[in-house]
């Protein structure tokens, strides 16, 4: 084989082991564009998987679909994109005749592929293919860093078109991680009246205070749902709860009380339990919210374009593609926000 043939890409071959391996070059097939890697994040998703405990991926499985890159070879039949085109990667794969697909719910396809989790290809790659269909333009003034951050806020873009927007309303946010702090910037854009934050680690809760919290808890409080109830000054109107555990939701639904709705967006890694007395008796919404949609994306753009979201703030370590089970083991620490890596000569 040789050197122009091959592509170094990132497996996780088994649990807690992330190889960076040779494998030939993809094949370009109609309608995919081949692409060249800038910049990817590092996911929870990512990390769920590399533990054995996402419930829908597990090793091995070629990671990656936080990407940006740049268009390298367009296939047959591709409009839309060309070569030299900086883009970022809409992972779902939706078929497109489903009842979800043809009713605008393509993230739900009851046929869905997903790019980077358990499909063929993943963007901690060299090159990779990719449907041309699911690449989004980038604004030629965005720089890496800030287009990184478009796939992830579409996550509570999405979650927030869900319940009709937060204008006016008190808001919880669970987690202070990555998604929790861009919950936070996408509800103080859209003009939450009052966001609390929790988290377990002091400099997350200080990273959500210095995002634009009005008050922070500690998730370890054992009292956790009245000590947000309190510095919410009243029941929360909507929790999105980042993380998913059994503590997690069992809080989040306390802190709604009556009529609220809980949102889950963190990916829950074993099973939990909802008491349903006190949900149908306290009209709680239970709001399951995943991925996003083209629209989604667009308004992430906007958000960051009008600077709703600090990249710099966001995006706390990166590393070259080589190194990618340092990245991971970066991000599975805890400490850190955004944790990406970087194509070849690439510097973020």
């Amino acid at each position: 084989m040789t050197a122009a043939a091959v592509r170094r890409r990132v497996l996780v071959s088994a649990p807690e082991r992330v190889e960076v391996v040779t494998e030939p070059m993809p094949e370009l097939r109609s309608g995919e564009a081949l692409v060249s890697l800038r910049v990817v994040g590092v996911c929870g998703s990512d990390l769920h998987g590399m533990h054995g405990h996402h419930p829908a991926m597990r090793p091995p499985f070629y990671p990656g679909h936080e990407v940006v890159g740049v268009v390298r070879e367009v296939g047959a039949d591709v409009t839309g994109v060309a070569p030299g085109h900086l883009v970022t990667v809409e992972p779902p794969l939706p078929c497109g005749h489903c009842k979800m697909c043809t009713t605008g719910r393509a993230n739900v396809c009851s046929e869905l592929e997903f790019f980077g989790c358990g499909f063929r290809e993943g963007g901690m790659a060299d090159v990779f293919s990719i449907r041309a269909d699911r690449l989004h333009a980038i604004p030629p003034e965005f720089s890496l860093r800030q287009a990184a951050l478009i796939e992830p806020l579409a996550t509570p873009v999405h979650a927030i078109g869900l319940v009709g927007g937060v204008a006016g309303k008190a808001v919880a946010v669970i987690g202070s991680g990555t998604i929790g702090l861009l919950v936070l910037a996408a509800a103080r854009a859209g003009g939450a009246r009052r966001i609390v934050m929790t988290d377990p680690l002091p400099s997350k809760r200080s990273r959500a205070l210095a995002g634009g919290a009005d008050a922070v808890a500690d998730a370890a409080d054992p009292e956790l749902a009245r000590t947000v109830r309190g510095l919410l000054g009243e029941t929360a109107d909507v929790v999105f709860d980042c993380v998913a555990a059994q503590a997690t939701v069992t809080s989040a639904i306390d802190m709604v009380q009556r009529g609220g709705t809980v949102v889950l967006l963190g990916v829950p890694s074993r099973p939990v339990e909802v008491p349903a007395f006190g949900i149908q008796d306290r009209q709680i919404r239970l709001q399951g919210s995943i991925t996003y949609l083209g629209s989604d994306y667009a308004e992430a753009i906007k958000l960051i374009a009008a600077g709703h979201v600090n990249p710099d703030t966001m995006i706390t370590a990166s590393f070259p593609l080589g190194s990618a089970a340092a990245a991971f083991a970066a991000a599975a620490g805890g400490e850190q926000v955004k944790v990406l890596m970087t194509g070849e000569g690439v510097t973020v």
